[in-house]
């Protein structure tokens, strides 16, 4: 199981939050989703079948890339 928590400079509420969680969790093999709108920081928690590079490019598709 990997984990990662990075950051995502469009966050501007827990909104934004939930949606990142919704999108994330439909993708298989991701475990769990935590973030906060005041630090604008996502954990992910993920196993095989789901990547890295799937993850980010489920956030870049909705406009919540991550920060490089």
């Amino acid at each position: 199981m990997e984990s990662k928590t990075f950051k995502v400079p469009n966050i501007g509420c827990s909104g934004c939050v939930n949606t990142i969680a919704a999108e994330l969790t439909a993708l298989a093999g991701v475990k769990q989703v935590e973030g906060s709108a005041d630090t604008k920081l996502i954990t992910v928690t993920w196993d095989s079948p789901a990547t890295w590079e799937q993850i980010v490019s489920a956030l870049t598709e909705i406009e919540y890339a991550p920060e490089a």
